[in-house]
């Protein structure tokens, strides 16, 4: 595997020991000991996958994972002390596709990063899904090029990640259709994503606040529908 690593953690025994149990398996782990620092390493030179501690001397991991998924969709593994189950909500409704307790064996961890890059690398792969001959969907004011992948809104292009444009794909292929969170979380994610359903919600919180136009209303105790907006 030629995968890179992105190891943020403060502790230098386990930052060490993670990164060379990964180089081992044969990535290439890249590890610093803040958030900051990872932000910078995020800029320059994108890891495929983080590995993400929570407490972390200035911006602490819940905030990078919040400001990562404004970009990007890339995996995120979070290893923290916190076991409570309200830490482990609150970092996959963060984002995270993850969470991994300390004290933790190292193998076990090789085995989830392991997994996520296969999963990873088998989304990028996938084709867009289509409809027939299809290549723009429109909704009122929103316009997806499936072709090109960029999403419109009133003629000007929205920056979106993989999964925000997936979702809103799915949604916009069959307007006021309502899909269960169980069914979204499957298509997005994968069958084998193993997180809350919770992630869902928040990837629908962010499609509402960069396109506050689109009308994705809430099927309560159920999941969530697009209102057509050509009706």
């Amino acid at each position: 595997m030629n995968a890179t690593v992105g190891i943020v953690e403060d502790d230098q025994h386990i930052r060490e020991l993670v990164e060379a149990y990964l180089q081992k398996e044969g990535y290439e782990a890249i590890a610093v000991d803040t958030a900051e620092k990872a932000w910078d390493l995020w800029q320059e030179s994108p890891p495929d996958i983080f590995v993400l501690d929570i407490m972390l001397p200035g911006m602490n991991g819940y905030e990078f994972c919040t400001k990562i998924r404004q970009e990007s969709d890339v995996p995120i593994i979070i290893i923290s002390a916190r076991d409570e189950e309200v830490d482990k909500v609150l970092g996959l409704e963060l984002g995270s596709d993850d969470y991994l307790t300390k004290p933790f064996s190292p193998r076990e961890l090789v085995a989830r990063v392991n997994r996520m890059a296969k999963r990873w690398e088998k989304y990028q792969k996938s084709s867009p899904e289509e409809s027939g001959e299809q290549e723009t969907l429109k909704n009122g004011d929103i316009a997806l090029s499936l072709k090109e992948r960029r999403v419109f809104l009133q003629g000007k292009e929205v920056e979106t990640t993989s999964k925000e444009f997936h979702m809103l794909e799915i949604l916009m292929q069959e307007p006021n259709r309502a899909f269960s969170r169980d069914e979204l979380l499957n298509r997005v994610w994968g069958e084998d994503y193993f997180g809350s359903d919770r992630a869902v919600d928040d990837l629908v919180k962010r499609l509402r606040k960069k396109l506050p136009d689109v009308q994705i209303e809430t099927v309560w105790g159920y999941g969530y529908r697009l209102r057509d907006r050509e009706e």
